[in-house]
């Protein structure tokens, strides 16, 4: 593993830099399980957020087929019960439905591993996507009435211990893309878009704050065809932007939280010609 130089980023952002996907895989793994072991201690839960997409599909052929996450050692040492599990964006279609972010999890993750069902919380399927995300966004302020979820000091969004991200070709994280409304909304926790440049149309995401509210956020990048994103996004001194654009993933700063990027070395091509 190799790390880039943080540049403007600061101290509190770092990215790592791996050879294989399998060498990827295991930092990752150990990266999540010591946070959920931190949080477990401090806080008595770990809260996570996943997107879906090709993350989950990774997670699940890294991490549990590869013996990760989900095997020896740390299927002994994740208090899997102590997990409560978010999606930071979701697609509004049937929870059985191929396109389903909550499908593809449970089928590659959660199926694998003993969080309980009554802390997996997903987006109601049922509704039109504006009532989704509204509903979406009550689930999550009673977890933080309860103190599931912590708050952040500085805006009062949910605080949550991991939020779980990659990045798209054209820099999108979550369902928040180039140049989109959604990416200057600064009250809402949870909003709902009709018109993703990728389909299916319909979604819901986070916004902005609620993602860098987090205590810790990670982006996984793999593959050549997200360099330019990844250059764009973590040379903060690069003036350059996509179609016109800001870039979403340059935008994740977390305020009192860490951002630490995981890429491979055909993700970081273009970032390691510039050191």
């Amino acid at each position: 593993m190799a790390s880039l130089n943080s540049g403007d980023l600061g101290s509190r952002n770092e990215s790592r830099v791996f050879e294989s996907l399998d060498e990827l895989a295991t930092d990752l793994a150990e990266y999540i399980s010591q946070l959920s072991e931190i949080s477990v201690k401090e806080r008595g839960v770990f809260t996570i957020a996943l997107t879906g997409g090709p993350l989950i599909s990774l997670l699940g052929y890294w991490i549990c087929k590869s013996r990760k996450l989900c095997e020896a050692p740390y299927n002994k040492t994740v208090d899997w019960t102590k997990w409560y599990v978010f999606w930071a964006d979701e697609r509004a279609v049937a929870k059985n439905h191929v396109d389903s972010n909550y499908k593809l999890t449970k089928d590659e993750f959660l199926s694998k591993v003993s969080v309980l069902n009554s802390h997996i919380h997903s987006i109601n399927d049922n509704v039109t996507v504006d009532q989704a995300a509204t509903d979406y966004e009550f689930v999550i302020r009673q977890l933080v009435k309860v103190r599931t979820l912590d708050v952040s000091e500085s805006n009062d969004c949910p605080k949550f211990d991991l939020i779980l991200l990659s990045i798209g070709s054209d820099g999108h994280v979550a369902s928040l893309f180039p140049g989109h409304p959604a990416l200057e909304l600064r009250e809402d926790w949870v909003t709902y878009i009709t018109n993703s440049p990728v389909s299916p149309p319909e979604r819901i995401t986070f916004t902005l704050p609620v993602i860098n509210s987090a205590s810790n956020v990670a982006i996984v990048a793999v593959g050549e065809d997200k360099a330019s994103a990844v250059q764009l996004s973590i040379n903060q001194g690069n003036t350059d932007v996509l179609s016109g654009c800001s870039v979403p993933a340059r935008m994740v700063q977390p305020t009192e939280g860490k951002l630490v990027w995981f890429l491979d070395k055909p993700a970081a091509s273009s970032v390691l010609s510039d050191q």
